[in-house]
């Protein structure tokens, strides 16, 4: 992301990921991110609040860990890049938005612990993380925090 081009946003998931294939066979997930900013108006003193919506995509094996791990109402991290997405609707109006390419997701531990399960490393073309082995990334847990860090040595932890 050396482009300029790069985003972190913490925000609320607004519904769960959705997961599509690519006819090429190239896993995507999309789902909605609310981000909240509040601030005190210094005329009035009381405090204001705006929110902004998004739609957050995520591709390859991110975007099935994230539709294994995340659901609507969990308090994410994304970072990636901003892109504009441009349309013209059937009844010819012109249309775009801008959403976020994620490269990173993950849990927010601000009010919420979290419990990490890494997934076996795959080479490409071994499939899908679904069938290639290994549970999801984050997954929320009241319990505590307890990730499991057992890795090979010659290996990097994450």
């Amino acid at each position: 992301m050396s482009n300029g081009n790069s985003v972190t946003m913490v925000g609320n998931v607004t519904r769960d990921p959705e997961l599509r294939f690519t006819p090429s066979g190239q896993p995507t997930a999309t789902f909605g991110l609310a981000v909240n900013r509040r601030w005190q108006n210094r005329q009035t003193q009381e405090w204001e609040e705006q929110t902004s919506f998004f739609d957050v995509v995520c591709w390859r094996e991110l975007a099935e860990n994230a539709c294994e791990s995340i659901k609507r109402g969990a308090r994410v991290i994304v970072t990636g890049r901003l892109d504009q997405r441009s349309w013209e609707t059937s009844e010819g109006e012109k249309r775009s938005k801008i959403e976020i390419t994620a490269d990173e997701i993950g849990p927010s531990l601000r009010w919420a612990t979290a419990q990490v399960t890494k997934n076996e490393r795959r080479g490409p073309g071994e499939g899908s993380a679904r069938s290639g082995g290994g549970s999801g990334g984050a997954q929320s847990s009241s319990a505590g925090t307890t990730a499991d860090y057992s890795y090979a040595a010659d290996e990097e932890p994450f």
